[in-house]
């Protein structure tokens, strides 16, 4: 009797390994992409909480996209939107009992503010190395996911490609241009402070006033003293589709759009150094309970095939240089020539509010 009693234990015992390796099998075997991105986002009995996001970059419908595709691979996330600068303050002003999890959108001078304050934590997401060099945080806060170039734009019906600058230089240091150009004066917005940014640290000097040299200060004044002042609330596209300022300050993102909208495409310019990138990164707030949670949505999230996805959707150009392919045709044209200027963004969040302050009260006129 005790025999057979072992002996149907045995049986049982292996008809469920036989089960259970079945089981297995079957979902291994599966390899859909529903069942990938869950795995990506779920992997072992890890269980992923409900994540609070903060973005500037939810506008245009790219809020409700991430949403949906987030909720595809097993993520629930809350996205909580506003301005740049209003975000950076309100996660400042939150750090000690923090709210967000995750933040993404922010561009850099806004996330060395962040650093500076302390309200993110270090983590190297599993992509991090696939990004463009030079766009990642140097101390491993925040990551590349899009980027967007800062460009000079031109009316080709009125400057032709061959007698176009060929850097921002040009513009007040040949006559040819003098008051044919918009001069970058609402500082008060991320463009023109990168345009001026970009100038500037050109000429650091430890010695030099705010960390610049005289020359740096020179080339900023004779910028404002030979152009035209940007004027807030018109569209500087549209002063370049009339051929009132054929020479603008252009985002690349826009690009498609204003063509479409004024019928005029801007041709754009290289310089040798480089052009200022806004990039937009993903980071993780010091402070999150949800740390593991936020670590496997920042994976997921710059991964090529969501970057990939979302360049196409929305024609952006991803940071990741295995998602390019994914970008439109015309986008990737564009940024064929282009390179980003290599910044020191610390030095810039550093001194960007006295720089501005300077050109305010002393330069513009």
């Amino acid at each position: 009797m005790m025999k057979k009693m072992m002996l149907s234990a045995l049986t049982l015992s292996m008809a469920l390994v036989v089960s259970a390796c079945g089981s297995n099998s079957g979902a291994g075997g599966n390899t859909d992409a529903g069942s990938a991105n869950s795995n990506a986002a779920n992997s072992g009995n890890d269980k992923n909480e409900k994540l609070i996001v903060y973005t500037n970059a939810n506008s245009d419908g790219r809020g409700d996209w991430l949403t949906a595709k987030a909720k595809e691979a097993g993520f629930d996330i809350e996205i909580v939107g506003a301005g740049g600068a209003d975000l950076t303050n309100r996660l400042i002003a939150e750090k000690n009992n923090p709210v967000a999890d995750v933040i993404y959108g922010l561009n850099n001078m806004l996330y060395e503010r962040l650093k500076s304050e302390k309200v993110l934590t270090q983590y190297t997401p599993s992509w991090a190395a696939d990004v463009e060099e030079g766009l990642n945080d140097k101390d491993g806060y925040y990551h590349g996911l899009i980027k967007q170039a800062i460009l000079l734009g031109y009316n080709p019906e009125i400057i032709t490609p061959d007698k176009a600058p060929k850097d921002w230089t040009d513009l007040w240091q040949n006559k040819e241009f003098h008051g044919k150009y918009e001069a970058p004066t609402v500082l008060g917005q991320i463009t023109p402070q990168l345009v001026v940014a970009g100038i500037l640290t050109r000429y650091t000097d430890e010695s030099g006033e705010m960390g610049i040299s005289q020359q740096g200060w020179d080339e900023i004044t004779q910028m404002f003293d030979n152009g035209v002042p940007a004027v807030e609330g018109e569209d500087p596209y549209a002063n370049l589709a009339s051929g009132k300022t054929p020479l603008i300050t252009v985002v690349s993102g826009t690009l498609k759009n204003k063509t479409e909208q004024y019928g005029v495409k801007a041709g754009t310019v290289a310089p040798e150094v480089g052009v200022p990138m806004i990039v937009e990164h993903a980071a993780i707030n010091n402070g999150t309970k949800k740390l593991e949670t936020a670590k496997r949505f920042v994976d997921w999230m710059g991964t090529p095939e969501v970057q990939g996805e979302f360049a196409a959707q929305f024609s952006a150009m991803p940071a990741n240089t295995k998602a390019v392919d994914k970008a439109p045709e015309e986008v990737q044209n564009l940024y064929a020539d282009l390179k980003a200027q290599q910044l020191d963004w610390g030095f810039i969040s550093g001194h960007i509010e006295q720089w501005v302050e300077k050109i305010e009260l002393e330069i513009k006129k």
